[in-house]
C-alpha cells in the first residue's frame, strides 16, 4: 500500500530535478556569458547582474504555473512568456558566441576585452532579434499562396480556393484588433472554403470571446470548418466546439461533409487532436474511421487534423490532402530542431505514401513568447488543382 505514494514521490522528485536542471542551464549560460566569464565587471555590476538573473530564474516557474495553469492569470502569463522568449534568445546566442570567443582568443585578444566584446555582440544581436521578432509576431500574417495538385479532384473543383487558419492562440495579450485584421485579409481572398485546424485560444471561451468574435465574420462560398487542437484540451474543448458552431463554423468532430461545385464533389473531413483521448473530455478522441464513415470511396478527401503527426492515419485511410498546423514553423529559431523530434514535417507541402499529401502551416498567431524569429506566421491560400 505504501508503494504507490513512494512512486509518486519519486516521480515528483525526478520532475523537480529536471526542471531545476533546465532552469540552471537556460539562465546559467547567459549569466556566465554576460556577467561572469572574463568580463571582470565592477563588483556592483556583477552583484546586480547576478541578482537579476537569479530572481528571474526563481520567479519564472511560478509565473508560468500561475499564467498557464488552471486559473489562466493573464498578467503572470504575459510576464512568463516574455521572459521565456528573452532568455531563450540570450541562451542561444550565448552558446553561439563560443565561436566568436574562440576566434578572438586565436587573434590574441585577451580578457577582459575578449569577454566584453562577446557580451556586447550577444546583447546587441539579442536585442535586435527580440525587437524584430516581436514585430513579426504582432503583425497581421502575410498570405502564403500554394498550389496543390490532387489527381482525384474532379474538373468542377479545379481552382478551388481553401484558406487555412491555424494556431491563432488568442491569449493573455489582447489581440482582438489583430484578429479583425486577419479576418479582413481572409475575406479579401474570396475563399471557397475556410478551415481552422485548431489551437484557437489559450483560455476559456469566456476569457477569449472578444478576440475570437471576428471569426464569425469570415466569409466562404462553400463552408467554414474547424477541428480541435491540443490547446483546446487545456481550456474547455467542448465549449470551444460549441462556440465555433455558434459563430457559424462546422465543427468537424470526427465527421465529414461533402462540398460540390459544377458536378464535382470533395469530402471535407476532420478529426480531433491526437491528445484528445487522454484529455478526459467525454466523446473526444482521434477517429479517422468515424470521420470518413459513409463517404463515397471514389471521392477525393481533404482532411483537417491539427498535428502533422496525424498524417499516418490519413495515409492509412487513403486521404488525398491533410492540412495541419501545430509546429509554428519552430516560432523561435532554432527551436525547430526540437519540433522535428516530435513531428514528421516542420512546414510546407510534403508527400506521404502513394496518395497522401500534407500541408503544414507555420501558424497564423503565436504561442507563449510574443516573438517569431526566422519563422514568419501565415494565412495560407491553397489552390487545389485537378488531375
Amino acid at each position: 500500500m505504501q508503494a504507490a505514494p513512494r512512486r509518486r514521490r519519486g516521480r515528483a522528485l525526478r520532475f523537480g530535478l529536471i526542471v531545476a536542471a533546465v532552469l540552471l542551464l537556460l539562465f546559467g549560460v547567459p549569466w556566465w556569458t554576460l556577467v561572469w566569464s572574463g568580463n571582470r565587471w565592477p563588483a556592483a555590476v556583477f552583484a546586480a547582474g547576478t541578482a537579476l538573473v537569479a530572481a528571474a530564474a526563481v520567479a519564472f516557474p511560478f509565473l508560468m504555473v500561475s499564467g498557464h495553469g488552471r486559473h489562466h492569470r493573464d498578467a503572470a502569463a504575459r510576464a512568463s512568456d516574455t521572459l521565456l522568449g528573452v532568455v531563450w534568445v540570450l541562451f542561444v546566442w550565448s552558446v553561439l558566441s563560443l565561436v566568436l570567443r574562440a576566434a578572438l582568443a586565436l587573434a590574441g585578444v585577451a580578457d577582459p576585452a575578449r569577454s566584453r566584446i562577446v557580451t556586447a555582440v550577444v546583447a546587441v544581436v539579442a536585442t535586435v532579434l527580440l525587437l524584430w521578432g516581436y514585430a513579426e509576431a504582432m503583425r497581421v500574417s502575410r498570405v502564403r499562396r500554394v498550389e496543390v495538385r490532387i489527381p482525384r479532384l474532379g474538373p468542377g473543383l479545379d481552382g478551388l480556393k481553401v484558406v487555412l487558419l491555424t494556431d491563432t492562440h488568442y491569449g493573455p495579450i489582447d489581440r482582438a484588433r489583430w484578429s479583425r485584421g486577419v479576418v479582413d485579409v481572409v475575406n479579401a481572398l474570396d475563399a471557397d472554403l475556410v478551415a481552422h485546424t485548431g489551437d484557437i485560444a489559450d483560455g476559456e471561451v469566456a476569457q477569449r470571446r472578444e478576440q475570437a468574435a471576428p471569426l464569425g465574420d469570415v466569409r466562404a462560398k462553400l463552408g467554414r470548418v474547424y477541428v480541435t487542437g491540443n490547446h483546446e484540451y487545456f481550456s474547455g474543448a467542448q465549449r470551444w466546439v460549441e462556440h465555433m458552431a455558434s459563430l457559424g463554423w462546422e465543427a468537424l468532430h470526427n465527421r465529414h461533409l461533402v462540398v460540390t461545385r459544377d458536378g464535382s464533389s470533395l469530402v471535407v473531413a476532420g478529426v480531433d487532436d491526437r491528445t484528445a483521448a487522454g484529455s478526459g473530455v467525454p466523446g473526444h478522441h482521434m477517429d479517422h474511421e468515424a470521420a470518413l464513415a459513409g463517404a463515397a470511396p471514389e471521392l477525393p478527401v481533404l482532411l483537417l487534423a491539427h498535428q502533422p503527426q496525424q498524417v499516418a492515419g490519413a495515409v492509412a485511410h487513403g486521404v488525398d490532402l491533410q492540412i495541419s498546423g501545430h509546429t509554428h514553423g519552430g516560432q523561435m529559431w532554432p527551436f525547430h530542431y526540437l519540433v522535428r523530434l516530435d513531428q514528421p514535417v516542420l512546414q510546407g507541402l510534403s508527400r506521404h505514401g502513394e496518395r497522401t499529401q500534407l500541408y503544414t502551416s507555420r501558424g497564423t498567431g503565436f504561442w507563449g513568447p510574443p516573438f517569431r524569429i526566422f519563422a514568419p506566421s501565415e494565412i495560407t491560400l491553397l489552390t487545389l488543382r485537378a488531375g
